[in-house]
């Protein structure tokens, strides 16, 4: 069984620009861990883009995304924060949060342009954005001689890279220890791994914690 995947969130801020019709629409897409951390980049995108007509607003926040907020910060109601916050809904992403600066051309674009816009800029934003996924993993502990630690930081990166799972630190005392976060269905290829690496000198231990852990694509 694979472990449970939840909303997904993009790595780092990305920026993209579109004109329609004259009109610029710039927008900016950032990660977002809280709604206070959202407001303040939707705050510094403002503070930015000062001179701008508007700056509209879209954030998706919390683990499973159950906070969301929008504005169309003085277009037509419905027509700019509510598209904008569709497509984030649409991706699955949350901790999340898309501005979309608009310097008017002259050219009205009427409600269903304005929707139209707004959505492709942030939509055509997040193609560019690298994605992260969350998913619940095991912890799994990997303890060895430090003469043995430099060969199983390259076996357990490797393994890692190729099975969705997480290496975190590595803690020095007696023995180097490995952590790895692995998928429920992980565990007993990376036991096998483990073994045959050592020559069954060398376990892998479940210590039965379970997280949720970024996963980069």
């Amino acid at each position: 069984m694979t472990s449970p995947l939840h909303p997904a969130t993009i790595a780092a801020p990305v920026e993209h620009e579109l004109v329609i019709r004259k009109s610029r629409f710039i927008a900016h897409v950032a990660p977002a861990s809280s709604p206070d951390a959202a407001d303040e980049i939707i705050a510094q995108v403002k503070k930015r883009h000062w001179d701008a007509r508007h700056n509209c607003s879209a954030q998706v926040t919390g683990l499973i995304g159950d906070r969301a907020r929008s504005s169309d910060d003085g277009e037509p109601s419905g027509t700019a924060g509510t598209p904008m916050l569709g497509v984030l809904r649409r991706r699955e992403l949350t901790d999340i949060v898309a501005i979309v600066t608009r310097y008017f051309g002259g050219i009205k674009l009427g409600a269903g342009g304005l929707v139209r816009a707004y959505s492709s800029a942030v939509s055509e934003a997040l193609d560019l954005a690298d994605l992260v996924d969350r998913r619940l993993l095991a912890q799994v502990t990997v303890a060895v001689p430090h003469a043995d630690a430099g060969r199983f930081d390259s076996v357990l990166r490797d393994w890692t890279r190729r099975h969705g799972a997480v290496l975190g630190e590595p803690q020095y005392a007696q023995q180097a220890v490995f952590e790895v976060w692995s998928p429920a269905d992980g565990i007993e290829p990376l036991s096998a791994e483990v073994a045959a690496v050592s020559g069954g000198s060398v376990t892998a231990s479940v210590t039965g914690v379970e997280r949720v852990v970024d996963v980069p694509r």
